[in-house]
């Protein structure tokens, strides 16, 4: 087109000068300037037509006077203005014309000197426009011109120049940022390094200089354009440098081939690699990339001797490179095999070195862990870690490096930590074991000078980020299983410290746990203790928590304790001195002797009384290696006297004892000594409670409470004096004040446990404090402003007071004998409730906000003071619970008004809760559980608000994790209190139904936050248990008016998300490990698992007695809701999925019945044997049949009287006739699973009627036989007889027994499990036994199944059907061929006997029918089918091969098709049935095409069609299995110019179909093929 508009132009004038100024004249458009380009390129052709001398004038005029001066009014562009905007389309339109036509002008004119001149003119402005963000500075009309004339350049007389420009570029190119760095790239540095040796080296200078890896992209984008001179022909010269030989060329291409986040520039960087291998096998020399690292491999080498193993090696690589650009497992798992070919070629076994720098296959996985499929990036990861287990790699850093860089990140995200399919709950994370097992290997064989520095950094990236609970827990237990060695010094203890401050940041307190004692047990196994002191290690067990890991009596501490015993006398000593100035020692005993003393000398910088509470981080370390090293001791001297451990006990604590002997008598120790004191002194008891056994042996804590119960009077009688004689003044004071009363409440224990006596230190010191503490709240200060002293004093005595009675309230020897009220008792029921404190005066202000950070503001010293009296007042409540009255103005003076006027006093209670922060709230709910029942008769509407005003502080709390659980706890003690539900369900007021609401509102946030239910279920089912366990009329009597709160538990239980489920399956793995992590001793095991919701309604329903009325009649009652509930959810989805929302309900439903089953009479069986009945001929899920037939049997065995009602469901009367005629009917069903059934169910049928040689039945004999002989010696491997065999198998017919397996396990656990429920849904045994809020009977049998039925795995016969090649597909061999489209191959495949349909159909319509079978049976949409049906038949296919012949009647299939199918003989093959269906093919002589590219696909325009074709095309989103694959006779792929990597599946089938008509037709010669037209069809 552009030739014939070029010739007419130049037909009109003899003068081009005439056309040339035409064109340069009238509006500038695109269009013109493409037409003077056009003419420009034709006058170039036919220079003679024209005067030699007038054109190069002409074209010099052209492109000073018009082209250049265009560009240049070009170079603005509107700000902001986008690529894909009109304006800017036309724009870059017309700058690319006016180039291509400024190259010809420079031609035209002659050449160099023009040419240069551009150039340099050129050249300023682009240095004068610099590397600026975007082309607003006219960089692009630059480049244009400068792309235009490079070529035109002479490589000799312009070199400097060139280089001058090629420079500038080049830091244009690579420090710029956006579309001008691309435009460089992209035209004018290839243009410059076409233009001669010394451009080209400037430029390769440039591309190989080190830079970020931002600039990968433009580097691999110049050097493919490059590649034909630094990667010439083996025919070609070597003008410039040689890429291969370049180092960092090679470390440009690796990081295009792993970081590259485009495609195309991945695309680049195979291209060059895939150049340099054919290049380098095409000249046949060696060749070798610069000097190696080390003894390492370079980077890339070449030897024509080993020419083929290196085309292997290369083959492999870009294939594997090329299938993961598909970024899907099924495409890629098929071609990892190859991976492992890689390494082989890569390693030398015999010299046990590097064959292939160890980078390349670095960037095979790096690829892989930054792909957006978490599948894949977990493949990469196993098949990473996998390696060491089958190969003995050399040792490389790069590795090691990858490690700790890539791998370690890949690790970093949790979810590859999830359960392989079908393994078992608690099992592991297979992905864990196996970087434990990666590690072990890994570590042990590394050489011993390159170990510690590994481990160091490997356990310093730990810190690196903010790891996740459950990759810091694997991360931490697999370096715990590194064999001993002392690689770690210091430095890394320093480091395992701060991985432990990583560990802080989880909620999952349990992970949390095990991570540390991993990280502690990595630390034993891996420091050089010789390069630590014991300073350092005593501060880096500091930084565990006891409470969570480090617990006294638990294997760890002693594996610790045998630790320090085995390195005593190795550990070195400690370059800088610790922060209590202690000398360091290597001996154990003599630093945790001088350790004590060190700590007890009162310290230098202490200035005064007024100063705050010391760090508990001291006391902390120096009670944990106090008792540490007197287990040491024990454990020297296991078989000697138990003296020694006395009396090395009694010289650690020497110094402590004889200070806390001197706290009574010497009033003048300094107050930082008597704090230090008191905080060991409490630390030593908490840390020497034994974890997880019983304190009755322990020598240690008997020793220690002996000590400590020596100095109680002296410590007793100090804490008085501080308490009561106004030494407390400053805000400070008040941290003083709570270590006093916490040190108080310990030496009452301690007294309690060794037996309480009259006139012990504690009972004589109670008194005293007790009337001290209410003199100073009596005092008023005569009207006298408050000071900050006074003030300091009455929260301190309402803290003294608030311990007393909480001592008392939990150890009845500490209170009053008598009931009667005493002067504290009254004055407290009489003061002011809420009454805050005054601040202090305002002189005293400004030495209040001066005192250190620690100190707490004054609301929140009000808050404690209102907190502590509204402790008193619920052990005042509590006390005389008998005085409160139902209802005000009985009394009119009364003793006690808080307790005598409880709706004031509750009125007070809602006012506190507005006050009060959430975390102090606790003491009024107490006293609200007392109030509340004594009111609600009478003062609904007061209660009702205390309800509503409590529920809004529990909700306010749900994400606060330290306060929540107790707050929660409280609250659901005083609202579901048994007198406050029956109280409320006795008048069924507003109050009934707000219990309600706020039920269903806790089961809504159980959702949501794991355990809420749990903790209201637990109570409401251990207040209902006692009256459960009696006999009496009116037991359960509040339990029924709320039957809603068993029946949600029942049937509670929410869906796990995947991030969810995988932390409880961490959580179950670590509780299975037992004793042997120490966190499951030390922590508390909660039990707000979802499971134990249902577990405690279930066990609790297993209490209740049918015999008793009000049992009977709850359990009826809920067995109704149950039903109901089933029904409702059957009737709102006709048809539910395997494993949803409704099928764990309905299982849930039909469990709960089970376990209700034995307490159901006749009576009750009549009203619902209907309902139960019906839901037999629902459509349901296997499970579900399971428990309604299991259920129906339980009925008809106990109540044989039911049975002609149950043959009424079938129409039928008497008992077994009726059996085999329902079954022989069923045993002709069309569809296969009832035929299946009902041979099964004949088979034990008849055998029943043989053994009770029924004769009626005797002319049936022969017929009934002879059928089940043929299905049991039916022929042929087909799925029919593996299922017959299998169905027969199966659990439920043949291991199954209803009336020995009726137990919880059958029904929570063995049947869920062998049915195929999820496992959420599996209730283990262990569970029912470890939750012992409610407790069952002694004789309670039904826990366990006494049969076999417990051993067997899971095996429905369909499901098997599904999987019973999963093996193979696990386990892909390693195929010739493999394509970058692929799927596992899952299903089998059974016989077939199949005939091609409708052949003469289109004969009789004189249709042309070719020998093409086209198989579509692996595609899925209807639009594809559909338009693969009309080109079939329009080209005249024989047939096509669907999978379902039903798709024909879908409208998208119709709409395409266009009546299609009414011509063309379609056939159904399924996709399982596609391997026979193949073969047979094979052997009536088609050859097999597969439509797919592969590995060894031939191109579709080299490709010779068979007349006997059968074209099998991919699936749309997975192409062909990659079983299918190896029948195929050949794969053809259509060849592909662009990016996009595949073609849409019914255009790739219609343009095979239509090549393979066409070479028949060229075949065939009385076939003229016509021309086309342009357009029609």
């Amino acid at each position: 087109m552009e030739l014939v508009l070029a010739e007419t132009l130049l037909a009109q004038s003899r003068d081009p000068r005439v056309l040339l100024g035409s064109l340069c004249r009238g509006e500038v458009s695109a269009e013109r300037v493409e037409t003077l380009c056009f003419l420009l390129q034709r006058l170039e052709d036919e220079v003679a037509r024209g005067s030699e001398d007038a054109l190069p004038k002409a074209a010099r005029e052209v492109a000073t006077g018009y082209l250049v001066p265009l560009l240049r009014g070009l170079r603005a562009r509107p700000a902001g203005a986008s690529d894909t905007d009109p304006g800017s389309q036309a724009r870059r339109r017309l700058l690319r014309a006016a180039g291509v036509a400024l190259r010809s002008c420079v031609r035209l004119a002659g050449g160099p000197p023009l040419a240069a001149a551009l150039a340099e003119e050129a050249l300023r402005d682009l240095l004068a426009a610099g590397p600026k963000p975007g082309l607003e500075g006219g960089t692009e009309a630059t480049v244009e011109v400068l792309a235009a004339v490079g070529p035109c350049l002479r490589p000799r007389e312009d070199g400097p120049l060139l280089e001058r420009v090629a420079q500038a570029a080049l830091v244009l190119a690579l420090a710029g940022d956006g579309e001008a760095a691309e435009l460089v790239a992209g035209r004018l540095l290839p243009v410059l390094g076409q233009g001669g040796t010394a451009a080209l080296r400037t430029v390769w200078g440039g591309l190989v200089a080190p830079s970020g890896p931002d600039r990968v992209g433009l580097k691999l984008q110049v050097l493919s354009a490059l590649a034909d001179e630094l990667l010439p022909e083996s025919f070609a010269q070597q003008l410039g440098p040689d890429a291969r030989c370049c180092a960092r060329f090679w470390r440009t291409v690796q990081a295009g081939l792993a970081h590259a986040e485009d495609a195309l520039t991945r695309k680049r960087a195979r291209y060059l690699l895939q150049r340099a291998v054919e290049v380098s096998a095409e000249r046949c020399a060696d060749c070798i990339c610069g000097p190696r690292d080390g003894n390492g491999p370079s980077l890339f080498w070449w030897s024509e001797k080993k020419k083929d193993e290196l085309l292997k090696f290369w083959e492999n690589y870009v294939l594997i490179m090329e299938t993961l650009e598909g970024n899907q497992i099924h495409v890629i798992k098929p071609v990892l095999p190859k991976l492992n070919n890689v390494f082989e070629y890569a390693v030398s076994e015999e010299n046990a070195c590097w064959l292939f720098h160890p980078s390349w296959h670095i960037c095979i996985y790096k690829r892989m862990f930054e792909s957006e499929n978490k599948i894949l990036m977990k493949e990469g990861v196993v098949h990473f870690l996998e390696l060491y287990e089958t190969k003995i790699l050399p040792f490389s850093p790069e590795f090691s490096e990858f490690i700790i860089g890539p791998l370690m990140d890949a690790l970093s995200e949790s979810s590859l930590y999830s359960r392989s399919p079908g393994q078992l709950i608690g099992s592991g994370s297979p992905l864990g074991l196996k970087l434990q097992k990666f590690l072990v290997i890994y570590v042990s064989f590394l050489p011993e000078d390159i170990k510690s520095d590994f481990l160091l950094k490997f356990i310093q990236k730990m810190t690196s980020r903010h790891w996740c609970a459950v990759p810091i827990l694997f991360l931490s237990k697999a370096l715990a299983n590194v064999p001993r060695c002392k690689a770690l010094g210091l430095e890394g203890l320093l480091a395992l410290r701060d991985v432990l401050q990583c560990t802080m940041i989880t909620h999952q307190i349990l992970l949390r746990g095990a991570a540390q004692c991993y990280l502690l047990q990595t630390a034993m196994n891996l420091v050089d203790v010789e390069k630590v002191s014991l300073s350092d290690i005593s501060t880096f067990l500091t930084s565990l928590r006891q409470e969570e890991s480090l617990g006294r009596g638990t294997a760890l501490w002693t594996e610790l304790c045998d630790w320090l015993r085995v390195n005593e006398s190795c550990f070195g000593r400690s370059s800088t001195c610790s922060s209590i100035g202690l000398h360091e020692t290597s001996c154990l005993n003599a630093y945790v002797k001088k350790l004590v003393q060190e700590y007890i000398k009162s310290p230098a910088w202490e200035t005064g009384e007024k100063c705050c509470m010391p760090d508990w981080c001291e006391a902390k370390l120096v009670a944990l290696m106090v008792l540490l090293a007197v287990d040491v001791e024990g454990m020297k001297n296991q078989y000697s006297e138990k003296r020694r451990t006395q009396n090395v006990l009694r010289i650690f604590l020497d110094p402590l004892l004889d200070a806390l002997v001197k706290f009574g008598t010497n009033a003048y120790m300094p107050l930082l000594k008597t704090d230090r004191c008191l905080q060991l002194l409490l630390k030593l008891l908490h840390t020497c409670l034994l974890k997880g056994s019983s304190t009755q042996d322990d020598e240690v804590l008997t020793l220690l409470q002996d000590f400590v119960i020596s100095t109680a009077e002296s410590v007793s009688e100090f804490i008085l004096r501080k308490l009561t004689m106004n030494e407390l003044s400053s805000v400070s004071d008040l941290d003083r004040c709570h270590l006093y009363l916490n040190v108080l409440n310990e030496l009452a224990d301690l007294h309690l446990k060794v037996g309480w006596k009259r006139g012990n230190p504690i009972w004589r010191v109670i008194p005293p404090l007790k009337n001290a503490s209410i003199r100073h709240l009596q005092d008023t200060g005569n009207g006298q402003e408050p000071t900050l002293g006074r003030q300091i004093q009455r929260v301190v005595s309402m803290a003294a007071l608030a311990v007393v009675w909480e001592a008392a309230d939990q150890k009845l020897e500490l209170q009053r004998d008598s009931l009667d009220a005493g002067p504290a008792e009254r004055f407290l029921a009489s003061l002011q409730l809420n009454q805050t404190l005054r601040k202090p005066h305002p002189k005293e202000q400004s030495s209040f906000f001066e005192e250190s950070s620690s100190s707490q503001g004054w609301g929140k010293i009000v808050a404690q003071y209102i907190h502590d009296q509204w402790v008193c007042l619920s052990f005042l409540l509590k006390k005389y619970h008998t005085l409160i009255p139902a209802s005000e103005g009985e009394l009119l003076e009364p003793i006690l008004p808080a307790v005598q006027m409880p709706g004031r006093t509750l009125q007070s209670a809602l006012d506190a809760l507005t006050i009060l922060p959430s975390d102090q709230v606790l003491p009024v709910f107490h006293c609200m559980k007392i109030l509340v029942p004594k009111l609600l008769a009478s003062s609904e509407s007061l209660c009702i608000e205390a309800f509503d005003m409590a529920w809004k502080i529990i909700s306010s709390l749900s994400n606060t994790q330290l306060v929540f659980w107790s707050n929660l706890k409280g609250f659901v003690h005083f609202v579901f209190d048994t007198k406050v539900l029956t109280i409320a369900a006795k008048i069924k007021g507003q109050a009934y139904f707000k219990i309600k609401e706020i039920m269903y509102k806790m089961i809504e946030m159980s959702a949501v936050k794991t355990g809420v239910f749990n903790t209201l279920i637990s109570y409401c089912c251990q207040s209902w248990m006692v009256p459960a366990s009696s006999v009496s009329q009116g037991s359960l009597s509040s339990a029924k008016n709320y039957s809603e709160l068993v029946f949600e538990a029942c049937l509670f239980g929410t869906v796990f998300r995947r991030d969810q489920r995988l932390i409880q399956d961490v959580q179950t793995f670590i509780e299975n490990l037992g004793h042997n992590c120490a966190a499951n001793v030390v922590i508390e095991n909660t039990k707000r698992e979802d499971h134990y919701v249902r577990i405690c309604a279930v066990k609790f329903l297993c209490l209740l007695d049918g015999s008793n009325m009000s049992h009977k009649l709850f359990m009826e009652d809920l067995a109704i809701k149950l039903l109901d509930k089933d029904d409702l959810v059957s009737k709102s989805r006709t048809r539910y999925y395997v494993n949803s929302q409704q099928h764990r309900v309905k299982n849930r439903v039909w469990q709960t019945l089970l376990v209700l089953f034995p307490s159901f009479d006749q009576n009750f069986l009549n009203r619902i044997i209907d309902k139960i009945f019906q839901a037999g001929f629902i459509n349901n899920q296997a499970s579900i049949k399971y428990y309604i037939e299991w259920i129906i049997i339980l009925i008809l065995h106990k109540f044989p009287q039911f049975l002609p009602k149950f043959w009424d469901c079938f129409s039928y009367k008497p008992v077994l006739k009726q059996a085999l005629i329902t079954v022989l009917q069923r045993c002709f069903s069309h569809n296969f699973s009832i035929r299946l059934y009902a041979l099964v169910a004949l088979k034990k049928i008849w055998s029943v009627c043989k053994t009770w040689q029924i004769e009626e039945f005797d002319a049936l004999t022969a017929v009934i036989e002879s059928s089940l002989n043929q299905v049991e010696n039916m022929h042929g491997a087909g799925n029919a007889k593996k299922n017959w065999q299998r169905i027969q198998d199966h659990f439920f017919f043949a291991t199954f027994h209803p009336l020995k397996d009726y137990c919880l396990e059958t029904i929570f656990y063995i049947l869920p499990r062998l049915s195929g429920l999820i496992e959420d849904e599996w209730i283990a045994i262990n569970k029912f036994t470890r939750f012992t809020d409610i407790p069952l009977d002694a004789g309670f049998q039904w826990y366990l199944s006494p049969t076999q039925l417990r051993e067997l795995k899971p095996g429905d016969w369909a499901q098997q059907d599904v999987g019973s090649n999963s093996d193979e597909a696990d386990n892909p061999p390693e195929w010739t061929d493999v394509q970058k489209k692929i799927i596992p191959w899952k299903n089998p495949v059974p016989d077939l006997d199949l005939e091609l349909v409708f052949q003469g159909r289109a004969a009789k319509l004189g249709k042309s029918i070719s020998r093409l079978i086209v198989v579509a049976s692996l595609i899925d949409k209807p639009t594809n089918l559909g338009g693969l049906c009309r080109t079939c038949e329009v080209f005249g296919a024989s047939v096509l091969v669907v999978a379902n012949l039903q798709c024909i009647s879908d409208r998208q299939f119709q709409h395409l098709s266009v009546s299609a199918e009414q011509w063309l003989p379609l056939v159904e093959v399924r996709p399982s049935q596609l391997t026979d269906y193949l073969q047979q093919k094979k052997s009536e002589g088609y050859t097999i095409i597969g439509v797919e590219q592969t590995a060894r696909s031939v191109h579709l325009t080299q490709f010779h069609f068979p007349e006997k074709s059968l074209l099998l095309l991919g699936n749309e989103r997975e192409g062909i299995p990659a079983n299918l694959i190896q029948q195929l006779d050949v794969c053809v792929e259509i060849p592909q110019q662009g990016i996009i990597r595949s073609l849409n599946v019914h255009v790739s089938g219609a343009l095979l179909v239509w090549e393979y008509t066409r070479q028949q037709l060229l075949q065939d010669p009385r076939h003229d093929i016509p021309a086309f037209p342009e357009t029609g069809y």
